[in-house]
């Protein structure tokens, strides 16, 4: 029994000895480990991201401070990457030889991290590869790389940091911008620094401040300027033209794991007197005074998406958000908004300034709440789905803003603007002797008009949802609008209200108008249909009804016979190309004529038409009035300009 303790307690002894050696033996070569830690990193970078890494002095200080001076990574035929002149940390031996490091803190000094790209390329392209460690046959799973990326990062952020002289550099083939730490401390997860921004001759100072816990993986950070002037973001303008900026930003971390293959971020962003400018979007600077977004980010091996979970509050509206872009099969965006039910004036004065300007100053009362589902299959465009519903409960416009619908019932001046520049002023009443009522109007001109531009006019209610679909499908698929969906009650809307510019501004004040009018009994669809007829342009300065049949054929709206009308009715959509239509002779080109004959057709089977309607049909359409004058032909015209000058005034 002795025998047996004194051997275990040999063994015990010889046990500690050992580990006491190896110890031992560890820290008084613990710089030739380092070393061949060193060495161990240089061959890695130079076989799997083929870049040049050099350490030109690397010791211990005491048992596990490590201090590293001048580092540097330069990719082979790139730009330096990276470049420091003194790094020290403290680290563990055990996670030093594992190469599992987390560092406990930091101190950095005097170096810069650069990233360029020129035409030989970017000088970080090598570290976005595939890992070689992926199965080149399977599909590559997004939510494990970029968990593990960000883990990668997040372990490299120390508990405790000090940097000092530090900066970040970006060179976007020639869009320069630095961004340069004077100073950083990270101590008790309390974050302090400022960073100087430049981009060429721009300058600011940001300071940042907040909890960091890298460990945790979360953090809850703001950003503000040093003095009260806004924060404007660098680069953004010069590469894609956006100018943007802020006053603060809220920005937190909750959540950062990977559960069942799939990445969840969840956390808050929120921003006051956030700006943005850029002539796609608006006219004007927009701003929007406040903005959060509680966001759930997930990602999986297949597809991103916001959760909707997430919610999102702009001034006063608040948003249910769900968007995701899903490969899995086909390549889908879907996108589901929900606004519950709120005042609508909370809504008109949480509108964005600069957005929608001509709600402003609009008065209501009521409430509402909208629904949004959209979903768009790349592969299958045409099976688009968008749904729009809006519930109004005792909603009503007490004031108008600078769009003043209700000026449609009355007499009123209407000016149009072309390339930015106002027209000669068009009065829509009766005290205009070119004023056409409805009923003085050609029926052919009515039914032809309707049938091109808007078959459904006097049954929906502003919008064609169909045509819609088909708008937003050949959008998305040429990136641009390319197309519209107008209906008679969105180009009166856009005619009398609104400019023609392409902004994403003029589109949603477009909509929202057009619902207004169309959904509040303001005016009649007759009303409606009369003011088009006598606003919308004919061609080259000629607007109206009554100065168009002037101008083409020397008559009064109401003596239009069916062919000239399905003439008037064609080139409602380019009124000033009208021209191209005839050939030198003053005759009708084969496709006008097809078009011509085509809708007679759809009309007569619509029974809009009878065929006692198209006797006569087979004649010759003749341009009599003005507009000769803008056509070409193999010999001159014999007819009196100047006498149609003076027959209509159009002052």
């Amino acid at each position: 029994m002795r025998n047996k303790k004194q051997k275990f307690f040999l063994f015990l002894k010889i046990l500690i000895v050992f580990l006491l050696f190896s110890v031992a033996g560890i820290y008084f070569f613990r710089d030739v480990l380092l070393q061949k830690v060193i060495e161990k990193a240089t061959s890695k970078f130079e076989a799997d991201y083929n870049c040049n890494f050099s350490v030109q002095n690397a010791h211990f200080d005491g048992t596990s401070s490590i201090e590293l001076n001048n580092i540097i990574l330069v990719p082979k035929e790139a730009d330096t990457l990276f470049s420091v002149e003194k790094i020290k940390t403290k680290i563990s031996l055990f996670q030093l030889i594992t190469g599992d490091v987390q560092l406990q803190n930091l101190e950095v000094k005097n170096g810069f991290i650069q990233l360029v790209k020129n035409e030989k390329g970017r000088n970080f392209d090598a570290f976005l590869k595939k890992d070689k460690s992926d199965d080149s046959n399977e599909k590559r799973n997004y939510a494990k790389l970029a968990y593990r990326l960000l883990s990668k990062m997040l372990n490299l952020v120390p508990t405790e940091m000090q940097l000092e002289n530090i900066a970040l550099r970006m060179d976007d083939l020639g869009i320069k911008v630095t961004m340069q730490l004077p100073k950083l401390q990270l101590k008790n997860h309390q974050l302090q620094t400022n960073i100087n921004v430049t981009e060429n001759e721009f300058s600011q100072t940001w300071n940042i401040s907040g909890f960091v816990d890298p460990r945790a993986k979360k953090a809850d950070v703001r950003i503000y300027n040093s003095d009260t002037s806004k924060i404007q973001l660098p680069y953004i303008y010069k590469r894609f033209g956006f100018k943007s900026g802020f006053k603060n930003v809220h920005l937190k971390l909750d959540k950062f794991d990977l559960e069942s293959n799939e990445l969840h971020l969840d956390g808050l962003v929120s921003v006051e007197d956030f700006t943005i400018s850029h002539p796609k979007i608006a006219k004007k600077e927009v701003l929007i005074k406040t903005a959060s977004f509680d966001y759930r980010f997930l990602l999986g091996s297949d597809f991103v998406s916001i959760d909707s979970t997430s919610s999102a509050q702009i001034n006063n509206i608040k948003l249910q958000p769900f968007a995701e872009y899903n490969t899995e099969e086909d390549t889908i965006y879907k996108l589901r908004i929900l606004i519950p039910k709120m005042k609508a004036q909370d809504f008109i004065s949480s509108l964005p300034e600069g957005l929608f300007t001509h709600f402003t100053g609009m008065e209501t009362e009521g409430n509402f709440d909208y629904k949004l589902n959209f979903k768009y299959n790349k592969n299958k465009p045409y099976a688009l789905v968008f749904n729009s519903n809006l519930n109004k409960e005792n909603l009503k416009i007490l004031k108008y803003g600078e769009a003043n619908l209700n000026k449609l019932n009355g007499e009123f001046v209407y000016r149009a603007i072309e390339n930015n520049v106002l027209q000669r002023p068009v009065l829509v009443g009766d005290s205009n002797p070119n004023f056409t009522p409805l009923e003085q109007i050609s029926p052919y001109l009515q039914k032809c008009v309707l049938t091109s531009e808007d078959p459904s006019f006097f049954s929906h209610r502003g919008f064609i949802n169909e045509a819609f679909k088909q708008s937003i499908t050949k959008n998305i698929r040429t990136k641009k609008f390319s197309r519209g969906a107008s209906t008679i009650s969105m180009q009166l809307i856009k005619n009398v209200f609104l400019t023609r510019e392409k902004t994403l501004s003029r589109k949603l004040e477009e909509i929202l108008l057009v619902y207004l009018l169309e959904n509040n009994r303001i005016a009649s669809k007759e009303r409606m249909l009369e003011v088009y007829f006598n606003v919308i342009e004919w061609g080259p300065n000629v607007y109206g009804i009554g100065e168009a049949s002037a101008f083409y054929f020397q008559k009064k709206p109401i003596d239009l016979t069916l062919k000239e009308c399905l003439f008037l009715a064609s080139i409602v959509p380019k009124p000033k190309k009208f021209m191209y239509q005839f050939d030198d002779e003053g005759k009708l080109k084969s496709f006008a004529n097809k078009h011509e004959e085509f809708m007679s057709k759809l009309m007569l089977r619509r029974g809009l038409l009878t065929p006692e309607d198209t006797i006569g049909q087979q004649i010759p359409l003749s341009i009599s009035g003005r507009a000769r004058t803008h056509m070409k032909f193999k010999v001159q015209d014999s007819i009196a300009v100047d006498s149609l000058f003076n027959e209509f005034d159009f002052n």
